[in-house]
């Protein structure tokens, strides 16, 4: 079944400008905070890393800070809330795609599929009400709100005229945001900033500083993920899918469809995302790491057809 792309996007004014491929980064060169660890961790684990074959990651002292102002529960409330509002926005303009279209079938077939590699990563994961959407849109992009809200665009869909594994490579990217809350570690990093170092010395005593991350939804809209955030993704991506029985080798072919459809974007380090060459050396070196989970993971009993417009 075709998807008929509208000439002009519909207006969504919940929907967050994050979203695949775009954050808002700190300059090239500038010395990472967050370490990504992708060696085969066997035995014991350092205090604070996320520990299992393949892909592992661990919060610096400054993003366990971060998280300490803005609780989980309030980052994923405000989360569902503006995604029920998005799709109620996208429904009201027939922007919705029905739930029995073989596309919006793949999307939840590929997420049932990534969904239980996820607890690894983030424990609150078991809680989340996950679901997944298509928008008809002709935008490259797609998205996971806090709390496991999932969607897509049409454009993405039919202009890179993505496999499965694409597809897989894409999903777990923004699931991975979700997962190592991105969102939060912001927030909470504008909080900080906010109410400035005497009253944030005072208040940590209380153990308590939701309070303190006003407008949320507001937020949500228009923060930006950093450089770091998105290589995190990327990697953290490619481990769920190869569990889940998606080739990772798709995260090269996605970038390279990626950079054919952005030529004559601006260098690096005035582009609002890492370069496609970059991700591309990044992913091809973690690959040894994760092929393994890929060799022995059960295969998916289901095939797609690459979505056309």
């Amino acid at each position: 079944m075709k998807l008929t792309l509208p000439d002009i996007a519909p207006h969504l004014p919940s929907a967050p400008l994050h979203g695949f491929g775009r954050c808002a980064c700190h300059p090239a060169g500038a010395p990472p905070t967050r370490r990504l660890f992708t060696g085969l961790l066997l035995g014991g684990a350092a205090a604070g890393v996320l520990a299992q074959d393949g892909v592992s990651v661990k919060d610096d002292s400054a993003t366990k800070l971060a998280k300490k102002l803005v609780s989980a529960e309030q980052v994923e409330r405000a989360g569902a809330a503006q995604y029920a509002q998005m799709m109620g926005e996208a429904q009201q303009q027939r922007a919705l795609v029905p739930a029995k279209h073989p596309q919006v079938e793949r999307l939840r077939y590929i997420g049932q599929r990534l969904l239980p590699f996820t607890q690894p990563f983030n424990a609150r994961a078991r809680q989340w009400r996950w679901e997944v959407n298509l928008v008809n849109s002709p935008q490259l992009n797609a998205f996971c709100m806090p709390g496991g809200k999932i969607a897509f665009y049409t454009g993405i869909l039919v202009k890179l005229a993505l496999s499965d594994d694409e597809v897989a490579a894409i999903m777990g990217h923004e699931i991975a945001h979700a997962l190592r809350e991105h969102a939060r570690e912001r927030m909470g990093k504008t909080a900080a900033t906010r109410i400035g170092a005497n009253v944030l010395s005072a208040v940590l005593g209380l153990g308590n500083l939701g309070d303190a991350a006003l407008q949320m939804g507001a937020q949500l809209l228009t923060l930006k993920f950093g450089r770091e955030d998105e290589s995190e993704a990327d990697l953290i991506g490619m481990d769920l899918s190869a569990r889940a029985g998606y080739s990772p080798q798709a995260g090269v072919s996605l970038w390279q469809k990626m950079g054919a459809q952005n030529k004559g974007a601006p260098p690096q380090w005035l582009s609002t995302h890492p370069s496609g060459p970059t991700r591309i050396r990044d992913i091809e070196a973690t690959l040894p790491k994760v092929e393994p989970l890929f060799a022995k993971a059960a295969k998916p009993d289901r095939r797609f057809a690459v979505a056309k417009g």
